[in-house]
């Protein structure tokens, strides 16, 4: 059985998490306090102190340990109360007030948090490809978007929005036949694009100013990681890698990765490539809170074209998940479709 708890979850990028500092989080309703441990090492708690309910985050670390703002019980890593003012020194450690803590790790400079306590848990966060790399370059950026991870993550891998919501920037409307191999294997949904040109709108002029062949592949990977890939000629590659956490049902954090190699060029492209990936991002997070305002009011039945398989597939593992079953026993899929973009 896996759940969708047992995965890992951004809670932070590490350099937003300085010692001293306490982080107010929220991951899948659940509110989270993530502080630094006198070893620089992250603590995650359940934003909620075992005495009278305040706000843990709310409060300050001294010294590794975290101080609650209303009484001042002070929480050690493992979520003990080590010190209650009111008592002084007839002050004793009880199992009943202890704090709810959760398994975390950093990978690649973001802090991770699991809200799982089963043996299923994944033994890794997904890696981020090729970050810190020799050559490489990433762009790191947050949005907040007013819809569910599903619906975002079908955003994010789905071409045919891209002529009408990011005109002009991010591909037009040609009517260009793009012949699509489709694949669901394991918990991951794999889209490989074959015949795309220069339909890049202004990431055209730099990703492929010269107008070389294009490999491009599109991915899900439960239950909430998507990864849209390019690679121009032989020398320019670029990467768009999106972990949409789950904060409520209507409401997501994504934290992206604009990863790329342009050789001598990545300094230069860097501040392009932010202002386009930022503004491609501004105008899904308007599309998408549109979507989640009708869905709210007329549900969210949708029809398919030929062309959504890949959201059909990416659906079918969510729903496996949402009860209790493992999407990597479903049975492996292929399908080769095509669309006019």
């Amino acid at each position: 059985m896996k759940s969708i708890k047992d995965f890992w979850y951004v809670v932070a990028e590490s350099k937003e998490l300085k010692k001293n500092d306490v982080l107010a989080r929220k991951v899948m309703g659940e509110w989270l306090a993530v502080f630094r441990d006198e070893n620089g090492e992250v603590v995650i708690m359940q934003d909620r102190c075992k005495h009278r309910a305040a706000q843990l985050s709310k409060g300050k670390v001294c010294n590794g340990k975290l101080e609650c703002p209303y009484h001042g019980w002070t929480y050690g890593k493992d979520g003990h109360v080590v010190s209650v003012p009111s008592e002084g020194e007839n002050f004793k450690q009880t199992a009943s007030r202890k704090g709810l803590t959760y398994r975390t790790c950093e990978q690649d400079d973001y802090i991770y948090v699991c809200l799982s306590d089963s043996e299923e848990l994944e033994a890794k966060p997904f890696p981020m490809r090729h970050y810190g790399e020799k050559g490489w370059h990433t762009i790191r950026l947050q949005n907040h978007f007013e819809n569910n991870v599903t619906n975002c993550v079908e955003n994010f891998i789905d071409i045919p929005h891209t002529v009408y919501v990011h005109p002009g920037i991010f591909r037009t409307p040609r009517r260009q036949k793009i012949d699509v191999d489709v694949r669901r294997y394991g918990g991951v949904v794999k889209a490989t694009y074959h015949n795309e040109t220069d339909n890049l709108g202004w990431f055209s002029k730099v990703l492929n100013p010269k107008g070389g062949t294009i490999t491009h592949t599109d991915e899900f990977l439960m239950p909430n990681v998507s990864c849209v890939e390019y690679i121009f000629g032989p020398n320019r590659h670029f990467i768009i890698t999106s972990q949409s956490i789950p904060q409520e049902d209507d409401q997501t954090l994504v934290y992206t990765d604009l990863t790329f190699n342009y050789g001598i060029w990545n300094k230069l492209a860097a501040p392009i490539v932010k202002w386009q990936g930022q503004k491609v991002i501004d105008q899904d997070i308007e599309a998408l809170a549109n979507q989640m305002e009708v869905i709210k009011k007329y549900g969210d039945k949708f029809s398919n074209t030929p062309a959504d398989v890949i959201h059909v597939w990416v659906e079918s593992i969510q729903k496996e998940l949402a009860e209790g079953r493992d999407p990597r026993l479903l049975p492996e899929r292929n399908k080769s479709v095509s669309m006019l973009v």
